[in-house]
């Protein structure tokens, strides 16, 4: 039965910081290096194989799909990547302080704009330079399809046809699947592996780094979910994620 594993990228320097990332290409901070490493090591004691891989095109979740795939020594593995596992896009929120805007507009507001599967941040205007059609990297993207702001729900229905066209069809085969993407991103493909609901997945909080397995049974029903490392160090990660839209 196929083996689906799913981890969100190691800790960003705007992670340290505390700010909106979403398509913004930042860097790995050293320590979302280590979760990395700590995670490709979680994955190897447990003597996980993996058939093909697949992560977004942003460099802080290339870098971590590389060190884990170093610390499995399964180098050679196929990797696809696409912008459609891309962290959710927060328009014009991307850069800004998530405390200081719970600060200026209150917790909920920050929450909804995190959390919430149908309210969109500010979207950028087509002419502002951060707006991804002027990104060299989406140039063979439909520029129809580049967004300029997202809700959760905007982000799953960009990510649900690459699922069910590029993922879906390697678990049916059998096939073991490795994804390092984005909270979001990932929390899409939860919603619809697990069929969460709305108000279900506003709960959801992802963890840096730490691998979060599916085993799936032919029909891709979930026989068992369970992350791969210490249960402290779990919830004290889910924590620190859910921690992050509150004032200071």
């Amino acid at each position: 039965m196929p083996q689906l594993v799913v981890i969100r990228h190691g800790e960003s320097l705007w992670n340290q910081e505390n700010r909106f990332t979403g398509w913004v290409d930042i860097d790995l901070a050293e320590k979302g290096i280590q979760e990395a490493i700590q995670g490709g090591r979680a994955l190897k004691e447990q003597k996980l194989q993996f058939d093909i891989v697949f992560t977004s095109v942003l460099k802080r979740a290339i870098k971590s799909l590389n060190l884990v795939l170093n610390e499995l020594d399964q180098h050679w593995l196929p990797v696809i990547k696409s912008w459609r596992l891309n962290e959710r896009h927060y328009g014009e929120l991307q850069g800004l302080n998530k405390s200081e805007m719970a600060e200026m507009h209150g917790e909920e507001q920050v929450k909804v704009w995190r959390r919430s599967f149908d309210t969109p941040p500010p979207f950028l205007k087509k002419e502002d330079p951060r707006h991804p059609s002027h990104d060299p990297r989406y140039k063979n993207v439909d520029p129809s399809e580049l967004p300029a702001g997202e809700s959760l729900k905007l982000t799953a229905s960009r990510f649900q046809p690459f699922w069910e066209a590029e993922i879906v069809p390697k678990l049916r085969a059998g096939q073991n699947v490795l994804i390092v993407a984005h909270g979001n991103s990932l929390r899409a493909l939860m919603m619809i592996l697990e069929k969460l609901s709305p108000e279900q997945i506003m709960e959801v909080n992802m963890p840096t780094g730490i691998p979060l397995l599916y085993d799936l049974d032919a029909n891709l029903k979930i026989q068992d979910k369970k992350f791969i490392g210490d249960e402290a160090t779990v919830q004290k990660a889910i924590a620190s994620v859910e921690a992050q839209g509150k004032k200071k």
